[in-house]
């Protein structure tokens, strides 16, 4: 397969990702939700995650000068600068994804918001993934240290987004469903964008809406596998979509979707999902994403004709600063060349220094959503 023919398979699973993402925009979707609003009344909004700039924006487009004031908590370089035109809307930085003192000083600001907010109000939170670390108001007893222990252990366990959110909805006094409650004598709304299976409220940000609003699901995984299988069709591929939603280690995941592939008939795979990553004491560089990328690239290694795409919907896999990567049949010769061994880099949870090698990180900056991982294969003679 030549350098050029190569280019063409990544160009076209690149724009399939890039299908997804406009699916499940933060701005695009809560602007479409919004735009049959007809009230009159004035609104206060609470917006709170990886994608609540983009959410926030929605809301500034579709009402308007009915917004009296608001509040953004979202990753630093996720803060988008076109907020600043609105005096009335204030931003802060939480920390993410373990939780710190900026996360502390964020659900400091959310108290005091929620009690400025005049009885009888509308209000609405906007909350997407990301939501638990970014924003916090720990219980009586709890310290800052035991909730970032919380964290640290269930990353270097690989414990899945469910079971942790969990156990951080134990340690607050804003999570499962307490948010909404804070607004006292309100007509309080949510809005949210899903990264957990099942797109339950009481799971989202641990539960930061939970049930105890009338909440309103603005974008979903499904959407985004949704548009990237329409995109293909137009492209003239024949998209066969996974049932099952990609969970457990990353490595194996891998493995197992390359299985798939190898004894499906179709030339265009999708899976969705979040898988784990165990880690050693002294982590590399990289990502589920990218640990997933690189296991794939094991099983497809000397195979010219498959190409592997594993990236996240929020443009940043793990600590690192790349959504993920598009690997190849020779993605580990041109790692070898660099003197890297596929099988120490996963060993050591350093896909992404051997990917960088290797010229297959994909990099995207914050993307205004977050609705999980996405993995597509694709087969083209």
């Amino acid at each position: 397969m030549s350098g050029a023919q190569n280019d063409q398979r990544r160009k076209l699973l690149l724009h399939l990702y890039c299908a997804a993402l406009a699916a499940v925009d933060g701005r695009r979707r809560v602007r479409a939700v919004l735009a049959a609003d007809r009230g009159e009344r004035s609104v206060s909004i609470l917006a709170v995650g990886k994608a609540a700039s983009a959410m926030m924006l929605g809301a500034l487009d579709a009402l308007g000068a009915r917004i009296a004031r608001g509040l953004v908590v979202a990753p630093e370089d996720a803060l988008a600068h076109e907020l600043r035109a609105y005096p009335h809307v204030s931003c802060l930085a939480g920390d993410h994804p373990v939780p710190g003192e900026r996360s502390l000083a964020a659900g400091s600001a959310a108290l005091a918001f929620a009690s400025a907010t005049p009885a009888g109000s509308r209000v609405l939170l906007l909350v997407s993934g990301g939501a638990s670390a970014l924003l916090e108001v720990l219980a009586p007893g709890v310290t800052l240290a035991k909730l970032q222990r919380l964290n640290e252990w269930a990353h270097y366990e690989a414990v899945d987004i469910v079971a942790l959110n969990a156990r951080r909805a134990s340690l607050s006094l804003i999570k499962a469903g307490r948010l909404p409650a804070l607004f006292r004598d309100s007509e309080v709304e949510g809005l949210m964008i899903s990264d957990v299976p099942g797109d339950d409220p009481a799971v989202v940000g641990s539960g930061l809406l939970a049930t105890s609003c009338r909440v309103t699901l603005v974008g979903c995984l499904d959407d985004a596998l949704d548009a990237a299988i329409r995109a293909a069709r137009t492209r003239g591929l024949d998209p066969w979509r996974a049932p099952a939603r990609l969970s457990g280690d990353a490595a194996t995941a891998a493995r197992d979707a390359c299985h798939e592939f190898a004894v499906c008939s179709s030339n265009l795979l999708l899976w969705g999902g979040e898988t784990v990553v165990r880690l050693p004491a002294r982590p590399g560089r990289g990502g589920r994403c990218q640990h997933f990328a690189l296991a794939a690239a094991q099983q497809i290694a000397g195979h010219p004709e498959l190409v592997v795409l594993a990236a996240g919907t929020d443009g940043r896999d793990g600590a690192s600063e790349d959504a993920g990567a598009i690997v190849d049949g020779d993605t580990l010769a041109r790692a070898r060349d660099a003197g890297f061994d596929a099988a120490q880099s996963l060993a050591a949870a350093d896909s992404g220094s051997l990917l960088e090698a290797a010229g297959d990180l994909i990099y995207t900056g914050p993307t205004g959503t977050n609705v999980g991982d996405l993995v597509m294969a694709l087969r083209l003679k």
